[in-house]
């Protein structure tokens, strides 16, 4: 079947830039002491996630404990929620599900910490936890070394706990425009965290990973050698607000496939809106099939994309891709990503993760 063929609005990936992607970060941390552990919660797809582990990912990052059941449900055994869990109920299901698999996730409160060593000696399981540290993104995580060191201490003495290392993920830091912005920020906070990591092991305490990054980072985290695990997840994908960001070994693939639905002097009218396409960071791009960029004023309701001006005539029916502004909150607005190779479609994944948001 011909990609033109598929029914709008269609979410679709170029293959082979997709699984050059992957590969171009397998080549990136070769040789480094960086190791992959990639977040599903771009993707939400199990494929991909096996993929990934096929290449070497030491394990799977996701943002939900109902993604981790899917991926455990998949096959994956090492599995990172970088989340608190803080309702019961939830810590119970993470108890028994590590039962099932390596499961670590984040604490940074000892109230937290407590509640979930209840659960796992309820369950009879182990809780890998990573502590998080807070440098600088301004949402979870302890704020001194004082406070992280005396939480380690306490989740490394909890029944059914095991501290296994540190959480620090900078998301401010990942779409900073200037490179040189973006090295200043990674190498200050990676000073941050050997210190840190010098405090644990002072007070007897081993710091077996220290986690985090991003896919606007991995080259920074490469070559710093303080990180050991990239939760990068964007990476395969891209989308219009990694356009700025220069050197980076990884290009777009995946598009929102769309129909010209209406046409007038200055106007065009496409069938996807907000419903179709992430709009919770930039805006998307718009591109013709041979791949020209069509310019013009967007504005987007529910169900219509608006393209004032457009830079190029557009004929009813005529379809076009779009790059979305976030590809994360794209893909969970579909059941399936619909591969391609050239003007063809060449297979199918199923978002198995998708409305997982629990």
């Amino acid at each position: 079947m011909k990609l033109t063929q598929l029914e709008t609005p269609a979410l679709v990936a170029d293959e082979k830039a997709l699984t050059g992607n992957m590969d171009a970060m397998s080549s990136l941390l070769e040789g480094s002491s960086l190791k992959l552990r990639p977040h599903y919660k771009s993707n939400k797809c199990a494929r991909i996630a096996a993929m990934q582990m096929e290449r070497g990912a030491v394990g799977i990052t996701c943002a939900k404990l109902s993604e981790a059941e899917d991926l455990c449900d998949s096959g994956i055994e090492d599995i990172l929620i970088a989340n608190q869990i803080a309702d019961p109920s939830k810590m119970l299901k993470a108890a028994l599900l590590a039962g099932k698999c390596r499961l670590t996730v984040c604490v940074d409160s000892a109230s937290n910490a407590r509640l979930l060593s209840k659960a796992a000696s309820a369950a009879g399981t182990t809780i890998h936890c990573y502590v998080e540290y807070d440098i600088g993104m301004r949402r979870c995580g302890v704020s001194t070394e004082e406070e992280f060191l005396e939480l380690a201490k306490l989740t490394d003495s909890l029944p059914g706990l095991d501290f296994s290392g540190i959480q620090a993920y900078a998301g401010h830091v990942r779409h900073m425009a200037g490179s040189a912005e973006r090295e200043r920020e990674t190498r200050a906070n990676e000073a941050k965290l050997l210190s840190l990591k010098a405090r644990l092991e002072e007070a007897g305490l081993s710091v077996g990973a220290i986690s985090g990054g991003s896919t606007g980072t991995a080259v920074l985290k490469a070559s710093g050698g303080v990180y050991t695990e990239l939760q990068a997840g964007s990476y395969i994908f891209l989308d219009s607000t990694y356009g700025e960001l220069e050197s980076l070994p990884f290009r777009n693939s995946l598009y929102v496939l769309a129909t010209v639905i209406s046409v007038r002097p200055g106007l065009a009218i496409l069938d996807a809106g907000v419903k179709a396409i992430g709009m919770d960071q930039e805006l998307p791009v718009i591109l013709g099939m041979d791949g020209e960029r069509v310019d013009g004023r967007i504005a987007v309701n529910e169900e219509h994309l608006k393209l004032f001006d457009p830079s190029r005539e557009l004929a009813e029916g005529e379809t076009v891709m779009i790059i979305p502004g976030h590809c994360c909150s794209t893909v969970n607005l579909y059941d399936r990503i619909y591969l391609f190779d050239g003007e063809r479609v060449s297979g199918r994944l199923e978002v198995s993760a998708r409305g997982c948001s629990r």
